[in-house]
Formats: structure tokens, sequence, C-alpha cells
């Protein structure tokens, strides 16, 4: 499976969870901090659903295209 680097950057004052779901079962989540960076890497064609808990429990705020995500090739050191 093709995996690209992605970054995603937690501009709100809330703790988010980022759920990375991609093709052949691939899922992976994480809790982002407010004002974190987190790197990961995942397939290009994944689908990023952002969450937070409101008053009525768990909300989603957004939904983002891993491509939207990418960063060059040439950003990325190993």
């Amino acid at each position: 499976m093709t995996t690209g680097t992605c970054l995603y950057r937690n501009t709100s004052h809330k703790m988010v969870i980022l759920r990375c779901i991609g093709p052949e079962a691939f899922f992976q989540e994480k809790v982002v901090f407010p004002f974190e960076d987190w790197l990961f890497r995942c397939p290009p064609h994944s689908r990023i659903d952002i969450w937070t808990h409101g008053l009525t429990g768990a909300e989603q705020l957004d939904s983002i295209n891993a491509k939207d995500l990418l960063l060059p090739a040439e950003v990325v050191t190993v």
C-alpha cells in the first residue's frame, strides 16, 4: 500500500480526535491537542474525520481528503 506524509494542524482551542480511514481496512486515530501539529502517514485516498466533544456528545467538525493534507515529497525528510 502506498502512503504519503500528511500534516494536520489543530488551530482550535479544543482537543480534537483525528480519525484516518483508508482503503484495505487502514485506520488510525489520534488525539490532537489545541495548536498541536501532527505528521502522519496514510494512503492518499483516505478520509480524515475530525471529531470533538460537545454538550450533546461527540460532534464531527470536519471531513477532509488526505490528498489535501499531503506534504510535497521534497519537504519530507526520512
